[in-house]
């Protein structure tokens, strides 16, 4: 029962997210997500946010050592005009409160909301609650918390501040008798990235024995059925429910289907702190409009986890929390399969009106804009299966203080759990290369109908051009024969000389000129055209020249020929 609620919550959307309702009452498509900067995703690089065509700036003011001076409090090279371009506060501060969903796996794998906000799991946290939040995340935890969830909706400002500075590790070393305090500070990469949607993977102040921090920023699509219910609109303007025919093709940009129903891209955005006695995951969410995924779902969903079977076995075999991890990947995977289900239904609606339309001009477009959506689905798979063998290969550290077969158990465990979920991304691979395939087949049929209808015009076209060759031909046989009597007629009425009987103008002597004049020109042309019935094509001038004794010839030839067979 576990297993079918869990399957029926990642179909089913819930009303925690807010759609934007038109006059028509249709829900408007989400806006395009901006094309990804990838550069500014690599912690590794270093200068943050830096073009090469912006002059750096050194900042002079003093900085907070508090909660509010993050990130530049712990990060010196994040400067505020860095901070600034990568849009990481300013996107947070059209959020007056955040929302906080907890939860928490405890050793005996059980799944709870423990009551820290005094609303049931719930808090939400505005400027009133400032400091009452802070003091929450500073506080210890009780020892049989094995992971706690922390997801957050609508993040603002003070909240990102506050979880960017949360983490700060104490650790007294025996070996040098002395404290050594391990500051686990986020890095601003994590919410930079998922802020401007950029796909990115990484792993942070690893310690041996202790732990480490990992990232990831996955988009993947998602499926907006007509059926969904749409609730309150918010004061975000909506956008086309269609791109204009006459625009770019825009890949980030939701894809409308036939049958009403939309494809977007949604945003997985999770950052994990291990730790040897208590890890924490953070789930990000900067916006619950447009129907993208909620913490509150996020959060509903995670609880299912804990009632199904198999992966109560998971975790009884293993302490490690990153399957904990590992499990909120199938939350993309879900959404993967079923926005492959409506395309399949899409594409086989396309090849259908194909089939029985003799003008695809229009459709070709369509075809064109899926065939560029398919394409990007298919890098979006890539950082999928790149996300999840990043998980699998990036070992956690504070596992190595357990025992050797543990350890062992533990890392068999993950490869599995891995691998199970890299086949899963695998077939939706192949079903994407089969919808690109079976797309390909539609547009080369309807460019075939295209040139095929070409064809019959082009076919009419040439019927009627040789019709009116044939007429223009006769018009010019007449105009051969009439040309030297008409000639030979103006000659003889041009009022040079009186006709008297005595004279050469007679009937008989127009009638001689005529004729001769008729034959030499009928002569002249054929004599001049390569391409005739009276002579072989390609013909020498000289053998086109002395066409009527060969014609008269051939005509003799086969008199001949014709006697011979009667009198056979």
């Amino acid at each position: 029962m576990a297993v079918k609620a869990l399957a029926t919550a990642f179909r089913v959307r819930h009303d925690d997210s807010k759609d934007i309702p038109l006059k028509d009452g249709k829900t408007a498509m989400p806006p395009a997500v901006p094309a990804p900067p990838y550069r500014h995703a690599a912690p590794s690089g270093p200068w943050p946010w830096m073009d090469f065509n912006i002059e750096f700036t050194t900042s002079t003011h003093d900085i907070d050592p508090s909660w509010r001076g993050y990130p530049q409090n712990q990060f010196g090279n994040w400067t505020p005009d860095q901070v600034g371009r990568s849009k990481m506060l300013e996107k947070c501060q059209m959020n007056k409160s955040s929302t906080v969903y907890w939860m928490d796996v405890h050793d005996d794998r059980s799944f709870t909301s423990p009551d820290i906000g005094g609303n049931g799991g719930t808090m939400v946290v505005g400027i009133e609650n400032e400091d009452r939040f802070w003091d929450i995340l500073q506080k210890e935890r009780a020892e049989n918390i094995r992971v706690r969830s922390i997801f957050v909706d609508d993040l603002s400002s003070p909240v990102l501040r506050m979880l960017g500075t949360t983490y700060v590790v104490v650790f007294l070393l025996i070996y040098l008798l002395r404290l050594l305090i391990l500051r686990y500070n986020i890095e601003p990469f994590f919410f930079t990235s998922s802020i401007n949607w950029i796909p990115s993977r990484y792993q942070e102040a690893p310690v041996h024995k202790k732990g480490d921090h990992i990232t990831i920023t996955l988009p993947f699509v998602r499926t907006l059925r007509t059926d969904a219910p749409s609730t309150s609109p918010t004061p975000t303007s909506p956008t086309p429910l269609s791109q204009s025919r006459s625009s770019q093709i825009n890949t980030q940009a939701a894809f409308p289907m036939s049958d009403g129903s939309t494809l977007f891209i949604d945003l997985l955005a999770i950052h994990m702190v291990r730790d040897v006695k208590t890890s924490t995951i953070i789930s990000y969410h900067p916006e619950s409009t447009w129907c993208r995924t909620s913490a509150k779902r996020l959060h509903s969903l995670m609880q299912l986890v804990g009632g199904s079977v198999y992966w109560q076995k998971i975790f009884a075999k293993s302490k490690d929390p990153t399957f904990f991890f590992l499990a909120i990947l199938w939350y993309p995977l879900y959404a993967w399969d079923e926005s492959f289900e409506l395309l399949y239904t899409h594409v086989s609606e396309l090849e259908s009106t194909v089939l029985q339309t003799n003008d695809n001009t229009e459709s070709t477009r369509e075809l064109h804009v899926l065939q560029a959506h398919l394409l990007h689905y298919q890098s979006l798979l890539h950082y999928f299966k790149v996300s999840v063998e990043f998980i699998a290969d990036t070992q956690n550290p504070a596992m190595e203080s357990s025992d050797v077969s543990e350890l062992n158990e533990s890392k068999k465990l993950m490869e599995t759990e891995s691998k199970n979920l890299i086949s899963e991304i695998e077939r939706l691979e192949k079903r994407r290369e089969m919808l690109t395939n079976r797309l390909k087949n539609v547009m080369e049929l309807a460019f075939a109908t295209v040139n095929l209808n070409d064809s019959k015009q082009t076919r009419k076209l040439t019927e009627a051009t040789v019709r009116d060759s044939a007429a223009m031909k006769q018009i010019s046989y007449l105009t051969m024969i009439f040309l030297p009597a008409s000639f030979l007629a103006s000659v003889f009425g041009m009022n040079v000389g009186e006709f008297s009987d005595g004279g050469l103008q007679t009937l008989a002597h127009y009638a001689e000129v005529t004729v001769s004049l008729t034959l030499l020109t009928i002569y002249v042309v054929i004599t001049f055209q390569t391409q005739s019935t009276f002579h072989d094509p390609r013909a020498p001038f000289l053998r086109r020249a002395v066409w009527p004794v060969l014609t008269f010839w051939k005509m003799v030839y086969k008199l001949k020929e014709k006697t011979v067979e009667d009198m056979v």
